[in-house]
């Protein structure tokens, strides 16, 4: 028999519910679901939810995990959040939103339109930081992947759109 996971605690002030199949979650920060593969059995007991195998097939126990983590992502997104922050390096390189559009100037000879996702906030505290906010991770990283992809940061002067916690290792320029 496979080893018990550790269920997820449900978080004060979120409602869950299980519904079949399907995890429903409703907290401060909004409402958020996902559906359980018909192979994992979800329970909730005592202000937690505990997953658990159909049968002892390797799919099964590996399910179970994956769907404990992606439950204790849906508690922590309603409840507070995720977010991601982006640096703009290099000279002249900005972002603004305006509406639901981020526009950014990465020394294209076109300036980038960004149309902002429904369930994300983008935030520019200054020209050279932008912050994603969001319940669900994934799409929250999706979104920062996406916004990094146009520019990503160059080994030689570390220009570009980097992760806030991102360390660039620089490459020495060739000498003559």
């Amino acid at each position: 028999m496979p080893r018990v996971l550790k269920p997820v605690n449900i978080v004060p002030g979120v409602e869950v519910q299980v519904q079949g199949q399907t995890l429903t979650a409703k907290g401060s920060k909004g409402t958020a679901s996902f559906s359980v593969h018909s192979i994992v059995e979800v329970e909730q007991k005592e202000g937690q939810l505990h997953f658990l195998p159909r049968d002892a097939s390797n799919q099964a126990i590996a399910l179970v995990g994956t769907s404990r983590a992606l439950a204790n992502n849906l508690m922590i997104g309603v409840s507070k959040g995720f977010e991601r922050k982006l640096e703009l390096v290099g000279v002249g390189y900005r972002a603004q939103v305006q509406g639901k559009v981020l526009n950014l100037t990465l020394g294209y000879s076109h300036p980038i339109a960004y149309a902002i996702p429904e369930g994300i906030t983008i935030e520019t505290p200054s020209q050279t930081e932008v912050i994603i906010r969001g319940t669900d991770k994934q799409r929250v990283g999706q979104v920062a992947a996406v916004i990094r992809g146009y520019r990503p940061p160059e080994p030689y002067k570390g220009k570009g759109v980097k992760y806030s916690d991102e360390t660039i290792i620089r490459k020495e320029a060739k000498k003559k």
